[in-house]
């Protein structure tokens, strides 16, 4: 019996809400060594993103709650003991790659969302969780350049 369209999207969506949860971006919160270290023009967007990145978080979990799915809780792994020696001019690319990743995987979930129909409202919660994505990685794009320069 194949999957109904309920149980791929919250698969989908189950999918998208493990990639905002595994984030390397939950550890630039409130008391975050590389936040400290930051320009003020570097680290109100990081704040930001942190902040939107749980928002995307609960938003994905009340749609999977609302098709009658169960939000994946993904263990989390302590992985800053390695980040923590990282500066924030290598930091930066490797929060630059993992905003390209989340969008990709957002990309991949509306492609998916294409084979069935999905609940009014979904597709455009996802349209606008990548437009904030896209958005966010322009800006940590720059971040990038800037403290780049800087460290010539």
């Amino acid at each position: 019996m194949p999957d109904s369209p309920s149980a791929v999207l919250v698969d989908v969506l189950n999918s998208l809400l493990e990639a905002e949860q595994g984030s390397i971006f939950r550890y630039m919160g409130e008391g975050s060594p590389y936040l400290s270290k930051a320009t003020a023009e570097i680290r109100q967007p990081l704040s930001e993103m942190v902040e939107s990145g749980s928002r995307r978080a609960a938003q994905l979990s009340a749609t999977i709650e609302s098709l009658g799915g169960t939000p994946s809780a993904r263990p989390l792994q302590d992985e800053e003991q390695y980040l923590s020696y990282l500066s924030l001019k290598f930091l930066l690319p490797k929060l630059v790659e993992a905003k390209k990743l989340l969008i990709t995987r957002h990309e991949n979930a509306l492609q998916a969302l294409t084979k069935t129909t999905p609940p009014s409202g979904v597709g455009e919660m996802l349209q606008s969780h990548l437009a904030e994505h896209r958005a966010q990685l322009a800006v940590l794009e720059h971040s990038a350049e800037e403290v780049a320069k800087a460290g010539k």
